[in-house]
């Protein structure tokens, strides 16, 4: 048999054993776990206990009371602000990571582009997809070719159908010369 040049190595922990530290990690993990969770229940109600004074009402009189409710309302107030401005600052951390998370995919290459299919596309859809509601104007690009007309075409080039000996038996002679001379000296005379 072939030898590999890098012989397997044999595990020493068998697969039971695996399997054993495996599911003790897990049980390690859930324990702790589960601490977290009582431990910060227990931050939650010392840190409610330190801000939050108990109310006593009971003997107090109408401006009393009204002093009191005055009071709750300004503390109300001042949370509020701070869990606003809390907020604000959270929601631009947020966009801030996003916009950095799109930046590093960009600069590391590993954004993927979809495969284009060519698809047909009327100049006014284009328009439309560009520009959005705002396009109004609907574009025909025959309407602003030039129209030729038959009869034009047909005045231009008047076609004489003929033998074309008998033109050239016309003007071999002093007299075909002198017909090509007139015929060239009229049109610029006029």
């Amino acid at each position: 048999s072939l030898s590999s040049p890098f012989p397997q190595r044999k595990s020493k922990i068998t697969a039971s054993r695996k399997l054993l530290l495996k599911s003790l990690m897990l049980a390690k993990a859930k324990e702790e776990w589960d601490q977290e969770i009582v431990d910060k229940q227990a931050e939650k109600e010392r840190y409610l206990a330190e801000r939050i004074t108990p109310l006593h009402t009971s003997g107090l009189s109408l401006s009393q009371l009204q002093d009191l409710c005055r009071e709750l309302h300004e503390k109300v107030e001042i949370v509020d602000e701070e869990r606003y401005d809390i907020e604000a600052k959270c929601n631009h951390n947020t966009r801030e990571i996003k916009d950095l998370k799109i930046k590093v995919l960009d600069l590391r290459g590993k954004f993927k582009r979809p495969p284009l299919r060519r698809v047909r596309v009327s100049a006014d859809a284009m328009l439309r997809a560009l520009l959005g509601s705002k396009h109004k104007v609907s574009m025909d690009l025959r309407a602003n070719l030039k129209s030729v007309k038959k009869e034009d075409t047909e005045k231009e080039r008047p076609v004489e159908v003929g033998d074309w000996r008998k033109n050239v038996e016309a003007m071999s002679g002093m007299e075909g010369r002198k017909k090509m001379f007139d015929a060239a000296k009229s049109p610029t005379g006029q």
